[in-house]
């Protein structure tokens, strides 16, 4: 029996002597990287935060003590070590375990993690509820250097610091995030790392202090000398100044040397603590720590399969290429064309495709961190100067910065462009992750334009179009684009200008119309194609915009047809579909409207594909949704057939 197959529950780590400890983290990273190899998900961040989790775990007590994992994806040692590696190889599969920490997986998950920058809030919560019910179990945030950047963690330490809240944060430093981290928080902490101790300078001053004579001179002496030692070799009086007592820097790998530093934080009872620890993502297997950004979320094995819109278009979608990777080629093509064109990334420079980019427009791309909300408002700014944003982040990522698309951008009626990535389900990354309410969230605004491409061609003219919309003083427009392969369609057309609010018709028919927003629309045409050999002729029409809508052809559709269908990967609740059954009620038409998009409840992880399939938003479920609405279609073809 292998040392990790004795472990059922973090008190069975405190039985380990040191050889065992030593070969349970080498168990951990051989047993991690060959079952996420398999299944997908975070390996680098995982890897690099093994002896860290087997320390916390043996210095805390969990659950008592509350261990609050930032983001999530760096506690896959975590799972293991708390009863869940029987489970581990369901990782991210459907019906599986989460790739992040969920509440009701585990008493040991004790917040929910899949954005940066929530865990100090979080555990701040839990330290104030204890205080008041008289409790005195431990707070302890893990966080990782990336996330730091997240303003909402500066915002928790300031008030933790001004409450002099008893907790303990903990960051993992690697110097990354997905990407390289940017930023004077970064520079700030190389050069914790590279600087001598300034706890052993402190103890080599305060012996030399100690035989200088009595008094209030020697007492400022020493004071100005401490404060001297901390400006001049370590900045953690940045972390001092905000009411924290500091740790560090300790090497992450030295378990002992991390255990060390974390019983004197853990016996630390004066306010909050601060411990520094210095990690390497992807530490203990070479191709990770050769190339963690690759290394940091894989995908299984063999997943080669193309998902969504492309699973309908057969083998030309097997060589198309990612909707992300296009969108970045038309960045990269209309920047060179328009001079006052930039582009903003939150910390997802790859993630977003744009990485690329950086060494052709050094001063034009812009890599702002893990704050999507500077990130929106900077845009702002930008825009009042006559430039052109566009403001390239996920469609769940956008949530954080909602506030600052309304005050800063809408309001101001400012010209930014909101490129959405991962728009609809996105897959394993699970309920964190799903793009799924950006319909909802920015159709209310005013004067905001909100697009959506059927295939990889018509994202190309939308990336176009919405910078020459925004250049000409249109004010603010977002499109959305999916998670995954394209349709492989031709994208050799020239860069043009799509007219703004006008949906485009892919087939007449004359029983019912089915109005589709997005890259679902090549599923609508394969159900369209079914629904014909039932004799139900169908007229698609390709969206292209959720507002402005095309009033006038959707209500000549509800006239003529009288059956109007409307399908969109978002929730019903304020998406598209929402939009036409409101133009119908304003205008009084006359029409049978059916809505077909994600329902009420949330979406967890498992294959874009089976949840798809789930909801019904694949050509068969589309044709279905017909046939139930409207199975008097099918009857009348029927007696048509029996009657020739």
């Amino acid at each position: 029996m292998t040392v990790l197959e004795r472990i059922q529950g973090p008190a069975d780590l405190r039985a380990l002597d040191h050889h065992e400890l030593a070969q349970l983290c080498r168990e951990i990273r051989d047993y991690t990287v060959n079952a996420v190899q398999k299944t997908g998900g975070h390996i680098s961040s995982s890897l690099g935060a093994t002896e860290l989790t087997v320390a916390l775990h043996r210095v805390f007590d969990s659950p008592r003590d509350k261990l609050v994992w930032d983001t999530g994806h760096q506690g896959y040692v975590h799972k293991l070590l708390t009863g869940r590696r029987d489970r581990f190889g369901t990782l991210r599969q459907f019906g599986g375990m989460s790739g992040f920490l969920v509440r009701t997986e585990s008493e040991h998950d004790q917040f929910g993690a899949g954005h940066a920058g929530t865990s100090i809030s979080a555990a701040q919560g839990m330290a104030v509820a204890r205080d008041l019910k008289g409790g005195d179990e431990h707070v302890v945030a893990i966080i990782g250097d990336g996330a730091l950047t997240a303003g909402m963690a500066w915002e928790a330490m300031n008030d933790i610091g001004a409450r002099r809240t008893r907790m303990i944060v903990v960051l993992n430093d690697n110097g990354m995030s997905i990407a390289p981290n940017v930023g004077a928080v970064s520079r700030m902490l190389e050069t914790v790392r590279t600087a001598a101790s300034y706890r052993e300078l402190k103890h080599v001053a305060r012996s030399v202090l100690e035989h200088m004579p009595a008094g209030d001179l020697a007492e400022e002496a020493r004071r100005r000398l401490f404060n001297s030692l901390k400006a001049i070799f370590i900045p953690n009086i940045l972390f001092e100044q905000f009411g924290f007592t500091y740790f560090g820097p300790v090497n992450g790998h030295d378990l002992d040397a991390v255990e060390g530093v974390l019983k004197k934080a853990r016996d630390f009872r004066d306010g909050p603590v601060f411990v520094h620890v210095h990690t390497q993502k992807g530490h203990g297997y070479g191709p990770a720590e050769d190339d963690n950004q690759k290394w940091h979320g894989v995908s299984p094995i063999g997943a080669t399969a193309p998902t969504g819109a492309a699973a309908a278009t057969g083998a030309a979608a097997a060589t198309a290429p990612q909707y992300t990777k296009v969108f970045a080629d038309a960045v990269g093509e209309t920047m060179r064309r328009e001079a006052n064109t930039v582009s903003i990334t939150a910390a997802m420079p790859a993630g977003t495709g744009l990485a690329p980019l950086f060494k052709e427009f050094p001063t034009r791309l812009f890599d702002v961190g893990i704050c999507e909300q500077h990130a929106v408002t900077f845009a702002a700014g930008l825009a009042t100067q006559g430039i052109v944003p566009i403001v390239a982040i996920y469609s769940t990522f956008l949530q954080r910065g909602f506030d600052q698309v309304v005050h800063d951008v809408a309001i101001q009626e400012l010209p930014v462009v909101f490129a959405m990535d991962r728009g609809g389900i996105v897959g394993d990354d699970g309920r964190t992750h799903q793009g799924l309410f950006d319909i909802a969230y920015l159709r209310p605004l005013p004067g905001i334009v909100l697009m959506a491409p059927k295939d990889e061609a018509e994202l190309r003219q939308m990336v176009w179009t919405a910078v020459r919309y925004a250049g000409s003083g249109g004010g603010p427009i977002a499109f959305r684009y999916p998670r995954g392969t394209g349709t492989g369609v031709a994208l050799d057309a020239p860069l043009g200008e799509l007219p703004i609010g006008i949906s485009e018709t892919l087939r007449e028919g004359a029983d019912v119309a089915i109005l589709a927003y997005g890259t679902i629309a090549g599923p609508a045409l394969a159900a369209a194609v079914a629904l014909a050999a039932d004799g139900i002729e169908a007229t698609v029409v390709n969206a292209r915009f959720a507002k402005p809508l095309d009033a006038d052809r959707y209500l000549t559709l509800a006239a003529r047809v009288g059956r109007v269908l409307t399908v969109e990967e978002h929730v019903v609740a304020g998406g598209f579909g929402s939009a036409v059954g409101e133009l119908f009620v304003e205008r009084g038409a006359k029409v049978e409207l059916e809505i077909l998009g994600v329902p009420d409840e949330w979406v967890d992880h498992g294959a874009q594909k089976i949840w798809r399939k789930h909801f019904g938003l694949d050509a068969e479920g589309i044709a279905a949704a017909v046939r139930r609405r409207w199975p008097q279609l099918a009857r009348n073809f029927a007696e048509r057939e029996s009657a020739g």
